[in-house]
């Protein structure tokens, strides 16, 4: 096991030079104060204005180009960073409850999806987006947590909210947000302000459809004061156990919260004590449900360029040679799933008879982008960018990578969370890491390399596994042991382990 010490002058820059990656770790390091998620904006919002360049549609907007734009929008996000962050919870939707009524219940104003689960709910909620849209609805998507930009959070029409338009939603609910504030125990937190602005900002479009992530579990989830005539629950695995429980059947009884009367619920395969406790949670709501397996799923796929060709069995009928961009076949369970959603929003399946179009179908399904899930961002040598964090998405991104790409070498940049199952992360990953560089992204809940290293050793064994406590050293690190030896042509990187921990890379390689 070898390790590169954190220097004091951040890095081996010449006197006189700039190096960008030093930058970034600059401006982490100037925001020890601060909510960690908004150092991590503020980080690669600089980064992205020194690097200039365009987004490049795929949903990831760089700052705004004018100055004083881009000055209020980082005071919304100071402001908005000195609530509660997402990883302090009070589980009650009292403070969310009382916000809508004041705000005159916005969230009423348009049908909803809701989207719960463990693993795949981001990715999900784009396929639905892209398949509303194409049938000319006018769409609102809220997801979380965001890979570069809090706007990517909130999306119009298919695309993040503007700048311009997160300052104005902000400025037009903080009076009603401080006397919220004012009369509760504990204030707003970062999350509920920001389900509120999503809510506001879909009623005010207006947009013909919301399509919600919840931020965790379901039942007191603030995004569960919507009364969503559409139900989605991806599969679920174990994840934020502390808060959610043990098994998949004690985390499924909280996610099962957002069954509503007589709405359709759409059920990913699930493991078998979380589906029972759906099944009956349903039959209490008097709810219609579609079973991934049963009324809907893919009926075949095979891999291609750039993604998969897919066979899809609908709630209506089969729409074959479907196209999707995205890797895995865990990928390919998400599209069918988000497919059946679209079809239950409609009407397919219960009262109509009938496909949606075929070739609008295709068409919206080629049009889905899914930042930081497989996503390719260099080539000689391929880095491939995977939010996984868990176990089950860990293992689901390597069955991918090995489908899809073939590596004959493959190097693991790993950053994780530090109240993650990491044991478990790693062990997913490694048959198919032939080395792994361990390291951290830049906030506090980031797991110390030392300790993550001593976790990979018993897993991987001393010589397989390199400390760099940087992350911009770790990705050069990854990249130079891929390009090293000749034979080694087809070998590849992925960084991976969490949200933020790509977000970053995403940054640092140029990505936005």
């Amino acid at each position: 096991m070898s390790e590169r010490p954190l220097n004091d002058d951040h890095g081996d820059t010449e006197p006189g030079e700039t190096g960008g990656n030093d930058q970034f770790a600059e401006i982490v390091e100037a925001e020890t104060d601060r909510d960690p998620d908004l150092a991590v904006i503020e980080a690669g919002s600089r980064t992205l204005r020194t690097q200039g360049g365009q987004p490049q549609g795929d949903g990831v907007p760089a700052r705004p180009a004018d100055p004083e734009v881009d000055r209020e929008l980082r005071e919304v996000e100071a402001e908005l960073a000195g609530r509660w962050g997402e990883t302090k919870l009070d589980p009650s939707r009292v403070r969310i409850e009382a916000l809508m009524d004041i705000l005159g219940q916005p969230q009423r104003a348009y049908p909803s999806i809701h989207i719960t689960g463990t693993n795949g709910k981001t990715s999900t909620a784009r396929m639905i987006e892209a398949l509303l849209g194409a049938f000319d609805l006018r769409t609102g998507r809220y997801t979380s947590p965001h890979v570069q930009s809090v706007t990517e959070r909130i999306s119009l029409d298919g695309a993040p909210i503007a700048a311009e338009r997160f300052i104005e939603t902000y400025r037009d609910i903080q009076p009603y947000v401080q006397m919220v504030d004012d009369r509760e125990e504990h204030r707003l937190s970062f999350f509920e302000v920001l389900t509120a602005m999503a809510y506001a900002a879909f009623a005010d479009a207006p947009v013909d459809v919301a399509v919600v992530e919840v931020g965790m579990g379901g039942t007191w989830d603030a995004t569960n004061v919507i009364d969503a005539g559409v139900a989605v629950v991806t599969p679920i695995s174990l994840d934020h156990t502390d808060r959610l429980g043990s098994t998949p059947g004690d985390i499924a009884e909280e996610k099962a919260g957002i069954v509503k009367t007589d709405a359709t619920v759409v059920l990913a395969q699930q493991p078998v004590d979380a589906a029972q406790v759906l099944l009956k949670r349903s039959v209490e709501a008097d709810a219609t449900v579609a079973r991934e397996g049963m009324e809907f799923g893919v009926t075949a796929r095979e891999v291609a360029v750039g993604g998969q060709l897919l066979t899809l069995r609908g709630l209506g009928g089969e729409y074959p040679d479907v196209f999707l961009p995205l890797y895995g076949a865990h990928q390919a369970h998400n599209a069918a799933v988000a497919l059946a959603a679209v079809e239950a929003f409609f009407g397919i399946g219960s009262q109509h008879a009938r496909t949606l179009d075929v070739d609008t179908v295709r068409r919206a399904f080629a049009s889905v982008t899914s930042p930081g899930r497989l996503e390719v961002v260099r080539r000689s040598p391929t880095v491939v960018l995977d939010a996984a964090h868990n176990p089950a998405g860990a293992r689901a991104a390597a069955e991918a990578v090995t489908e899809a790409f073939g590596f004959s070498r493959l190097v693991g940049v790993v950053g994780a969370s530090a109240d993650k199952d990491v044991r478990g992360l790693l062990e997913a990953f490694e048959p198919i890491f032939n080395e792994v560089v361990v390291t951290r992204n830049s906030t506090p809940r980031s797991m110390d390399p030392d300790e993550l290293a001593g976790v990979a050793v018993e897993i991987f064994g001393a010589d397989r596994v390199q400390v760099e406590p940087r992350l911009d050293d770790a990705l050069e690190a990854a990249i130079t042991l891929a390009e090293e030896e000749a034979e080694y042509a087809g070998a590849g990187v992925l960084v991976t382990g969490s949200v933020i921990t790509v977000g970053e890379a995403r940054l640092l390689l140029g990505k936005g």
